[in-house]
């Protein structure tokens, strides 16, 4: 069985930074991608950020220059780091993991349960 677990949120200030981590546990020989999810109340669940195993990396444009992803493929981890941070960035931030090698075969579409990212002076 595959666990996705976050962690890293919190309270921060505009212009601060954050460093989110997302973990994936469980009989896995490797992960074709770790992706970054966010959804701020109301609003639609929208891609922040991927990185695949041959070290291909996507970002939404509005995180463009100031989140950087990345991948640990021997831990299964990957990494969201947050600069700049703006109120708009505000939302719940989820880690999806895609194209995941088990004993058993390929396992696909795991989410974890979230981390809040609160921006605010």
């Amino acid at each position: 069985q595959v666990r996705i677990v976050e962690s890293g949120g919190g309270l921060v200030q505009p212009g601060g930074s954050l460093r989110l981590s997302c973990v994936a546990s469980g009989s896995i020989s490797s992960i074709y991608a770790m992706e970054w999810y966010r959804q701020a109340p109301g609003k639609q669940r929208d891609l922040v950020a991927r990185s695949t195993s041959g070290g291909k990396t996507n970002y939404a444009d509005s995180v463009k220059g100031r989140f950087t992803i990345s991948k640990d493929n021997a831990k299964n981890t990957v990494y969201l780091q947050m600069n700049s941070l703006k109120p708009e960035d505000t939302a719940v931030y989820y880690c999806r993991a895609d194209g995941i090698a088990t004993p058993w075969g390929y396992e696909y579409d795991y989410w974890g349960q979230g981390t809040q990212v609160t921006v605010s002076s």
